[in-house]
């Protein structure tokens, strides 16, 4: 079935349903952290009412808190209301925590890429894919449709690579197979941070209609391609909250252990001691001086196998040499590609008035040199002789013809011969 009849029998489905807010915020008069629930699909509907990222972001923007959990159970939706929205919540001044509850498919998977922190909770999924359109109009309008699709595409594919690393490019082959991830696949391909211990429901995911995609759901779909040297999801650190209290836990022992304070002093009595040693002339007089720490970007690199520091100026000279290397390259390469067409031109294998269009087929697939390489010669334009002039044995042979066509035309028969 056509993905965009699926979509819209999908809508039309149940007319209440279709009218159904997509999105709630709780606590937003609250000092704890507010709740946003993305439960729906987005921004997308028929009917005039419906709720628009504009209606989102403007609640957003009264919401003054700390910290923000966004919790997604979506197919997607209108592409710009989601990147809208997730440029909302990443200009908010909160701690942003995005939850995958059930699906974060197309609009919502970069939706939740938003979070400082992005967690995905058991069996959950997670479906990349190309950017859909509907245009109407002549092949045209259909191109500028295409590009613009392009564009948008390698725009959301960016969002990915920003996460989870990898290139743009890479991301795209990804989304142009549609491509799906458990919760383990989606923390090895670094497009999520860690997995919560919660569990996704089943009848969270099957409340949604899937048949507009290439494939139902992760069952369904084929193995995701691993496109991001990321570790395997057992060497990453699942975060929790109790490995949260146990990193604060062990630097207040250091710091009690440092400062010589009571074992049982509190985080406030440790931190009044500190403040005192730090402003006591005494202990600044007795203290060794502190060997100078290397700057910030020395010290990264410093630490990073592989890497190493160079000069700016170096660095330009460097980047210029290479942007002049790959301008050469793509010289040598169109005169190849003209060399290429040319011979096959002389050797008669297609016309010439269709050089540009082998050109253009050459630059974008190397392997037409094949093609026209394999074209036997004269396919298009004979370039050999065809027939011989009266010489040589075929010459006689002509000639014997000749004589014999006159002998006929010179009967009475022949010459008296009519309709």
């Amino acid at each position: 079935m056509n993905r965009i009849d699926a979509r819209v029998r999908a809508a039309l489905r149940d007319t209440d349903a279709a009218r159904e807010p997509w999105w709630r915020i709780n606590n937003a008069a609250t000092d704890g952290p507010t709740e946003i629930l993305i439960y729906g699909e987005i921004g997308w509907s028929f009917w005039d009412d419906s709720v628009t990222a504009i209606d989102f972001v403007n609640e957003l923007r009264e919401i003054d808190t700390d910290r923000i959990d966004v919790r997604i159970n979506s197919p997607g939706g209108d592409v710009f209301d989601g990147i809208a929205i997730m440029n909302a919540l990443r200009a908010h001044k909160a701690k942003v925590t995005t939850y995958i509850d059930g699906i974060a498919a197309s609009a919502a998977s970069f939706i939740a890429m938003a979070g400082d922190d992005v967690v995905i909770r058991r069996n959950a999924e997670m479906m990349i894919h190309d950017a859909w359109g509907v245009s109407v109009g002549n092949a045209e309008d259909m191109r500028e449709m295409s590009t613009r699709l392009d564009q948008i595409s390698d725009n959301i594919a960016s969002m990915y690579a920003d996460k989870a690393g990898g290139g743009v490019a890479k991301w795209r082959t990804a989304m142009k197979t549609e491509t799906w991830y458990s919760d383990k696949e989606a923390l090895d391909a670094g497009l999520v941070d860690r997995i919560d211990k919660g569990t996704a429901t089943q009848d969270a995911k099957n409340r949604f209609d899937l048949s507009i995609f290439n494939f139902a759901g992760r069952r369904a779909a084929p193995e995701p391609p691993r496109i991001a040297a990321m570790t395997t999801s057992a060497e990453r650190v699942e975060g929790t909250e109790e490995e949260k209290e146990t990193k604060v836990t062990t630097l207040s022992e250091g710091l009690r252990e440092r400062l010589g304070a009571d074992p049982e002093a509190t985080e406030e009595q440790l931190l009044e001691l500190a403040l005192e040693r730090l402003t006591d002339p005494a202990t600044e007089a007795t203290e060794p001086a502190a060997e100078a720490e290397p700057a910030p970007a020395a010290a990264a690199a410093s630490t990073v196998p592989g890497v190493v520091t160079i000069d700016e100026e170096r660095l330009r000279n460097l980047e210029a040499g290479m942007a002049r290397l790959a301008a050469f390259e793509d010289r040598e390469a169109a005169t190849e590609r003209d060399a290429v067409v040319n011979d096959a031109v002389s050797a008669g294998k297609i016309p010439a008035a269709r050089v540009e269009h082998w050109k253009n087929l050459l630059a974008k697939d190397p392997g037409i040199k094949d093609v026209l390489e394999a074209m036997p010669a004269g396919a298009a334009v004979p370039v050999g002789e065809i027939g011989h002039g009266q010489d040589g044995a075929h010459g006689a042979e002509v000639v014997g013809a000749s004589a014999q066509l006159a002998d006929i035309t010179s009967t009475p028969e022949y010459k008296n011969w009519s309709f």
